[in-house]
């Protein structure tokens, strides 16, 4: 007998569709504990899905409706949209279709829970991993219990929003948005699905996306100063039972989903338990020739380091196609800054990525490697060593990506808040829709959670104003950097000349409007939406140097304009 229905919501309505991996673990951990699950997913209705809504819960009565927010928006400084404010209506709608209590969680609604939990006016709200957080509040309702009893969960109340803790969650110095390792399930297997109505639909996904999410462990021991995931996901790594994860991923594998992408922070972090991954996966195959993992085209985030040969060796035993490296930059003085570990030191230099570049190309694993500019400390001079350090890689595609998204609890955005203190604004923050100079307050300052988090997408008037910030030592036009709404356009254009064009086809540039047709943000890109739907399967940026050619097949085949 079921305990009751639960229903999980997928409001991201951006293309090329990412499968909402979140809802398959809490589909799981609400089944295994007896209750009926089923998900609504409005990614493949995006013209029609008030009409899905209502059709829906005209026939359904759920105990509990969950919300995931994968992303606020897209965290590209050159566009910065937002979804927050679609996901908003859809929430409005299912509180005129329903009754019940809504719950909701995911990473991106993790940057900033309280605030979105105020935003969107739900009842309930989940920081980090859900899985175990979810099943305990639905027993809360079944059974009568008093929801305060339910460990870790936001609650919105008459008295403000305020978060569970017990011996489970002590919050001690850490502060209220702390997430801890107990949240993940790191026994049980995550069932997924392909086919079913009211499933997410992993097969359809692939179909249009050409990728599946894997998730090994979760959570990040570094500190990096631009870096959401260490709070969003937890300060500390917990890892998954190695059968369990091995089991999903053959799982997908027999269900024709070949191409699969680990979604850890990064992936060689524990570098023997991702080793140990990889061994069960070549034991698999070589135990039988008819097991699906035998086609598995594996594609990975990873650190520069640790990265050694046994580790690039059982990658191409497992089948890995692809490495994504966030390597960011070469110089140490700015990498001292910025990317750290717990204990504020840096854990890699330039010769790991050279490294790690070579060892995969002599195993014939191709290589994206990553660098971000405009943090603090950056010039045109050290975005120039970058660059020709990065361009004499033989990396299959380098990626430059400028300006950075600040979030309320990652190092940088604690940081630039408290030098503001709530008096002045700082050179070098910018936001599209700014009307006035961006000030901040440390959380010190604010009435509470809500009001500091808000103010990273928000203005005054309760307006969206996302806050970006841009290295104010890169040389621009006067008063550019201290221009609230500013736009770094000569660093852009200093960026694309420092690549001779005959490199063009193997780096991603951050673009001004009308400046090229290869814009590499995600949402709704017109090159990815056409790679998908002819069929493409991988890691988007594995095709990028064939872009103009798959682009012109897609703009005949009439998929893109």
């Amino acid at each position: 007998m079921s305990r009751g229905l639960v229903t999980l919501v997928n409001p991201n309505k951006v293309h090329p569709p990412i499968a909402p991996y979140a809802l398959d673990v809490l589909t799981t951990s609400l089944e295994s504990a007896g209750f009926e699950v089923e998900v609504v997913d409005l990614t493949f209705h995006r013209d029609d899905w008030k009409t899905f809504l209502t059709e829906y819960f005209t026939t359904r009565d759920p105990m509990l409706v969950g919300i995931t927010v994968r992303n606020t928006d897209t965290v590209y400084a050159f566009e910065q949209r937002p979804f927050v404010g679609e996901h908003k209506e859809i929430i409005t709608e299912i509180t005129r279709l329903t009754e019940a209590p809504l719950v909701a969680g995911g990473i991106g609604f993790s940057t900033m829970p309280f605030a979105l939990v105020d935003y969107f006016g739900v009842d309930y709200g989940v920081k980090g991993p859900g899985e175990k957080i979810v099943v305990d509040l639905a027993d809360a309702l079944a059974t009568g219990r008093d929801v305060s009893t339910v460990d870790g969960l936001l609650r919105n109340t008459p008295d403000g929003i305020v978060r569970t803790s017990s011996a489970l969650t002590p919050l001690l110095q850490v502060g209220p948005t702390v997430v801890k390792t107990w949240q993940v399930d790191g026994e049980g297997t995550y069932i997924r699905r392909s086919g079913d109505k009211y499933k997410v639909d992993n097969g359809e996904y692939y179909k249009r996306g050409g990728l599946a999410g894997i998730l090994t462990k979760s959570g990040c021991v570094y500190r990096c100063a631009h870096c959401v995931e260490p709070d969003a996901k937890g300060g500390a790594v917990a890892r998954r039972d190695v059968a369990a994860v091995v089991d999903e991923m053959q799982s997908l594998a027999a269900q024709g989903i070949l191409d699969q992408h680990t979604t850890d922070s990064e992936f060689n972090l524990s570098i023997q338990h991702a080793k140990n991954v990889l061994r069960e996966i070549v034991r698999r195959k070589h135990a039988s020739a008819a097991n699906p993992l035998n086609n598995l085209r594996l594609w990975v985030y990873c650190q520069p380091s640790p990265f050694d040969e046994e580790f690039a060796d059982l990658l191409s035993a497992a089948g890995c196609q692809g490495v994504n490296v966030g390597s960011d930059h070469i110089r140490e003085d700015v990498l001292s800054g910025w990317k750290v570990t717990g204990k504020g030191k840096t854990y890699y230099t330039f010769e790991d990525t050279e490294r790690l570049v070579r060892l995969c190309n002599e195993r014939g694993i191709k290589t994206m490697v990553e660098a971000l500019f405009a943090m603090p400390g950056e010039t045109w001079d050290t975005m120039r060593d970058c660059v020709q350090a990065f361009m004499a890689l033989d990396a299959t595609v380098t990626a430059f990506s400028l300006g950075l998204r600040l979030f309320p609890h990652h190092p940088l955005g604690i940081s630039i808040a408290e030098q503001c203190a709530g008096v002045r604004t700082m050179p070098g923050l910018q936001s599209n829709t700014a009307n006035g100079p961006i000030i901040l307050k440390p959380l010190s300052m604010c009435s509470g959670l809500v009001e500091y988090e808000k103010q990273f997408m928000w203005d005054e008037r309760g307006e969206f104003r996302l806050v970006c910030y841009f290295s104010p030592d890169l040389l621009e036009d006067a008063g550019t950097n201290t221009d609230p709404n500013g736009r770094w356009s000569r660093t852009v254009e200093y960026l694309w000349s420092l690549v001779d064009p005959a490199d063009y086809h193997r780096v991603m540039l951050p673009t001004l409007a009308g400046m090229s047709e290869s814009e590499n943000n995600y949402a709704d890109n017109p090159f990815l939406i056409g790679l998908t739907s002819l069929g493409y399967k991988g890691a988007f940026w594995s095709h990028w140097r064939e872009r103009e050619e798959i682009l012109r097949e897609a703009q005949l085949a009439g998929v893109v304009s």
